[in-house]
């Protein structure tokens, strides 16, 4: 029998976040996660009168094609893979994995050349046509959450199921701060950065792209990033792990990087020369996740967090930063992760994770889970 929970995660990735229409073509890209719910997803896409295709995938098959990646096969893949998304209006991933570290040992000079070719077919998707990304709950993940299987798919579930509706007063209220805030000055443990966002302009994510959401994310100007940042959250990237990840920056460009793995870094941070400017800054504030997993579609919705991103900036909120990496690093400001401050423009506006202004109050997690009104 099928758990129930499926079609209702169904449900909102067709209805909320893509909110399919008769006639539209979605591909569902189905990496390592049960035929039931690739099933249910067809379904509720037919329903809605749209028409489904499916991509089936699996990690350690993608891994073996990435330890021989070569410039020829993987252009004639991205050229397969153009082809198929000019064809769709919608997307729909769902990526799980019994091993979240598959594509640890492949070696750093094969996985740019797979990502600098395939960055188009990403661009494409992400700026033409409407499209969501979530994670599919494993062992390998409620093990990082150092939580049991089934307490980690019952958050999982509740967390991507929510009422999403309930964040956007409180997040128009801060797309409208932000658009016109000019400079960003964010303080605490090992902590001391400035940055402008002046004209750059703001997004709110309420689960329209990515599930679990929460968010919304604008862009430093590019040659404004001053100071020294000390993310408090580990981070997976590229299959590989880092803690204690600290960068410090001089007109906009990360001059020093340090981590548990230095060196795996600054390859990453080498891949070409976007990759050491900012192509994103966010705030998070989903009330159900409080503490990291290792998975960032997870940790950069935490409450009281905000991630600063090394690598692309999006098109339609950005700076103009090109570059085929993306790397979404987060901090934690809570008062149990270290706290922090977050002015804009000499004003403070969150406190050890809580936004002070009270335009922003419903973005608190007391107002997301219905315990202020």
């Amino acid at each position: 029998m099928t758990d129930p929970r499926y079609a209702k995660l169904a449900d909102v990735l067709t209805g909320h976040s893509t909110k399919l229409k008769r006639g539209e073509r979605v591909l569902i890209d189905a990496w390592d996660i049960p035929d039931e719910m690739v099933v249910a997803l067809v379904r509720t896409v037919r329903r809605r009168g749209a028409i489904p295709y499916v991509n089936i995938a699996r990690s350690r098959v993608t891994r073996e094609l990435l330890l021989g990646a070569t410039e020829d096969q993987y252009s004639l893949l991205a050229d397969l893979e153009m082809a198929r998304m000019k064809k769709m209006d919608a997307y729909i991933a769902i990526r799980g994995a019994d091993n979240m570290f598959e594509s640890s040992d492949v070696p750093a000079r094969r996985m740019q050349l797979a990502m600098k070719i395939m960055r188009p077919v990403q661009d494409w998707r992400v700026n033409k046509t409407k499209w969501v990304v979530l994670r599919w709950p494993s062992p390998s993940m409620a093990q990082s959450a150092m939580m049991s299987t089934e307490a980690f798919e019952d958050l999982y579930f509740r967390v991507c199921t929510l009422d999403y509706s309930r964040m956007r007063p409180g997040m128009r209220a801060l797309v409208r701060l932000m658009e016109k805030t000019d400079q960003v000055h964010i303080k605490g443990p090992g902590t001391d950065l400035r940055f402008s966002i002046k004209g750059i302009g703001a997004v709110p994510c309420g689960g329209d792209r990515n599930i679990p959401d929460g968010e919304v994310y604008s862009c430093p100007v590019k040659e404004s990033v001053e100071g020294v940042i000390q993310y408090n959250c580990p981070a997976v990237y590229q299959g590989v792990s880092f803690d204690n990840i600290r960068f410090v920056f001089e007109k906009g460009r990360i001059v020093e990087a340090t981590s548990s793995n230095t060196r795996r870094m600054n390859e990453i941070l080498d891949s070409d020369e976007g990759a050491r400017y900012v192509g994103e800054f966010a705030l998070g504030f989903n009330p159900h996740l409080l503490h990291p997993i290792r998975d960032t579609l997870f940790d950069e919705k935490i409450a009281g967090s905000f991630h600063f991103t090394p690598g692309q900036a999006y098109e339609h909120c950005g700076n103009g930063n090109k570059s085929q990496v993306h790397w979404d690093i987060v901090c934690i400001q809570r008062k149990d992760y270290g706290g922090g401050e977050i002015w804009f423009d000499g004003k403070l506006i969150r406190k050890d994770g809580l936004f002070v202004p009270r335009s922003l109050q419903k973005l608190n997690p007391g107002y997301l889970l219905g315990d202020e009104d």
